[in-house]
């Protein structure tokens, strides 16, 4: 994950934003949570790849299915 999502202390107070950005991923999951889709997250925050927002889902989704089969 350390390559899509950057934690330290001096960027928005150690919240765990996407890498190169100011953007917290808690951000990407409120919109997820509201119904939106994610073009529209990547509209309104242009400094996130799509890339980084479908490996991030990609790793969760990984993280998940070997925590099911553990």
């Amino acid at each position: 994950m350390s390559q899509i999502i950057n934690v330290d202390p001096e960027i928005m107070g150690g919240t765990p934003v996407f890498k190169g950005t100011r953007v917290p991923v808690e951000t990407l999951f409120d919109y997820l949570k509201g119904g939106d889709p994610i073009e529209e997250f990547l509209e309104d925050f242009p400094t996130v790849s799509k890339d980084q927002v479908l490996k991030l889902l990609d790793e969760l989704k990984d993280d998940a299915l070997k925590k099911q089969i553990a």
